[in-house]
């Protein structure tokens, strides 16, 4: 006979199930809160928010910081093929003396990074809605730890490959969970900082790479690159304990049915927040969730292919590949290429962290430019830029490299380049892919995004080692003008597909996208999520029946996990 529950543990569900039940029940109760947290969402100043959310800011950042780890890796590898040390380690010798890793090898190491990433993003995307966005980073951070054994007492190069794509699995975790989580604790005014802070996170560890390169440079031995490997070990432990405390997406725990999880996380990150003021925030979840679930129940990888979701998922898998599309991929092969144009070894680690503290301000210059001009308009301008400035680039290919102020040049155009691509593409992607997401599918949709990403990553890490190594293209700068085409193409995709979200709640817009409204005027029609269309504005044809298709379930899911 099976054990039956203590009548305490009885009563105990009993009454929070009926108390769920009655809040879900009084439709008009959460229409009202829902259009209450709404209106209170679009009049929050950004000082206000900053007063109010602290410590969703806090968390959001701390969570974010594990992107440091990533950033740092790439700059490593890439800048190691500059590395003396590194090269004769792991490398071959060429006729006139010198070594270099052969090209073949350089995308492998490149690559296999990649191919674990791919790994990790799948099980995130798994992981992540049966376990929270807090067990799941906790897990990855910690398989991180362990991993960064293997590089940094490798021995061989394929000790290093196998480090890399190890280490890649906890990259994936770390590189949408960080995002989803910032779009899901933040305010609609606070949103686009938080979610453009992960680039940052990025830029700031190619720049402690680069700075730490550059301090290895007197080293003879091989701890010239060992030291920096290890470095990685700086960052996972102070975030687990961290994670330890830090509290539940709301979004997940009312996905859960969990809702008075949701209402006491949402008190952890509001400051003296009213009752009121949280009910409202709750209800808000349960109304955007039920209005989802009414148009699309499924929360599958194969739910983000099907009705409107489809488009939602082409927009970000979009957004994010044109990070690999616009050239972008100079970035990480800056002291390669500016060592191929004719620099010293020492000159070009020099200009490395030049170029990653531009790209730092470029991205606190981002948080301000989203606020002004938004999303959409930011993104394609960058996009224009960065295609003039790729053609200049490839046609300074053209001076002989023998002329060292045209190479000077091109690492000046390198640097501006990274300013205008950290100011607009770089982080104005974290925002839109997260943004444009439906709740209930967004860790999905994320995931997919990606792992487009890192497919179009492991091209370029192939092609760019061909394209610039002297053993086979040896384009040099004149690889600008291939990838000057290829922004080009990006800026015109940008142009018809990608909307402008500024200033909306997930409720508004689901249903911009339920009315299948164009791109180019997401950001002048008017929504109303909780009345018929009205007045000119877009409202949900059945919003009411979309909360009794989902009042079952809901009722359903509180009681299977409320107690």
């Amino acid at each position: 006979m099976a054990p039956t529950k203590e009548p305490a543990a009885v009563q105990a569900h009993d009454a929070v199930a009926a108390d769920v039940k009655n809040q879900v029940e009084d439709y008009e109760a959460v229409v009202s809160d829902a259009r209450a947290a709404t209106h209170a969402e679009h009049t929050l100043t950004l000082r206000e928010g900053l007063k109010r959310y602290p410590a969703a800011i806090g968390w959001s950042m701390l969570l974010s910081t594990a992107i440091i780890m990533t950033g740092f890796d790439i700059v490593l590898l890439g800048s190691f093929y500059g590395l003396p040390q590194f090269n004769q380690k792991f490398g071959v010798q060429l006729p006139n003396g010198s070594y270099t890793v052969t090209a073949a090898w350089q995308a492998g190491l490149s690559n296999g990074a990649k191919c674990g990433e791919i790994i990790g993003l799948a099980i995130n995307g798994w992981a992540m809605e049966r376990f929270g966005c807090r067990k799941t980073m906790i897990t990855a951070l910690s398989w991180t730890v362990a991993m960064i054994f293997l590089p940094v007492f490798a021995q061989n190069v394929e000790t290093i490959l196998a480090g890399q794509i190890l280490m890649g699995v906890g990259w994936g975790v770390f590189e949408t969970l960080t995002t989803t989580y910032a779009a899901e604790i933040m305010p609609v005014q606070l949103r686009p900082y938080l979610t453009a802070y992960v680039n940052m996170c990025w830029v700031l560890g190619q720049l402690v790479a680069s700075g730490a390169l550059r301090g290895v440079l007197g080293l003879q031995s091989e701890w010239a690159f060992r030291i920096p490997f290890a470095l990685q070990w700086m960052w996972p432990v102070p975030i687990i304990i961290g994670c330890c405390f830090a509290p539940e997406s709301p979004w997940w725990l009312v996905r859960k049915g969990r809702y008075e999880l949701a209402k006491k996380t949402v008190r952890r990150l509001v400051v003296k927040p009213t009752d009121d003021e949280v009910d409202s925030r709750v209800a808000m979840m349960i109304h955007t969730n039920a209005l989802e679930k009414a148009v699309a129940a499924g929360t599958s990888y194969w739910d983000c292919f099907k009705g409107i979701d489809l488009r939602r998922t082409e927009i970000a898998v979009g957004v994010w590949s044109v990070q690999n599309l616009c050239g972008a991929a100079f970035m990480g092969y800056s002291t390669f290429f500016l060592q191929q144009a004719g620099l010293p070894t020492e000159s070009s680690f020099d200009l490395s962290i030049g170029q990653y503290g531009l790209g730092l301000a470029g991205t606190i210059c981002s948080w301000f430019l989203m606020t002004w001009i938004g999303r959409r308009k930011l993104y394609f301008w960058g996009l224009v830029v960065l295609t003039i400035l790729l053609i200049v680039i490839g046609g300074m290919g053209f001076i002989s490299r023998d002329n060292t102020d045209s190479q000077w040049a091109v690492g000046a155009m390198l640097l501006i380049y990274t300013a205008a691509y950290d100011a607009t593409v770089g982080p104005v992607c974290y925002t839109l892919v997260s943004e444009v997401s439906s709740t209930r599918l967004r860790g999905k949709t994320v995931v997919i995004a990606r792992v487009v990403y890192n497919v179009f990553g492991i091209v370029n890490g192939v092609i760019m080692p061909y394209m610039l190594n002297t053993e086979k293209l040896d384009w040099g700068a004149k690889t600008g003008l291939f990838w000057g085409g290829m922004c080009f193409l990006c800026a015109t995709w940008t142009y018809f597909r990608v909307p402008e979200p500024r200033g909306r709640t997930y409720g508004e817009l689901d249903i911009l996208f339920q009315n299948k409204v164009s791109a180019r005027k997401f950001a002048k029609t008017s929504v109303d999520q909780f009345a018929h269309a009205e007045g000119g504005e877009l409202a949900p044809a059945a919003t009411n029946k979309s909360l009794e298709k989902a009042q079952e379930q809901m009722i359903e899911d509180a009681e299977k996990h409320s107690v």
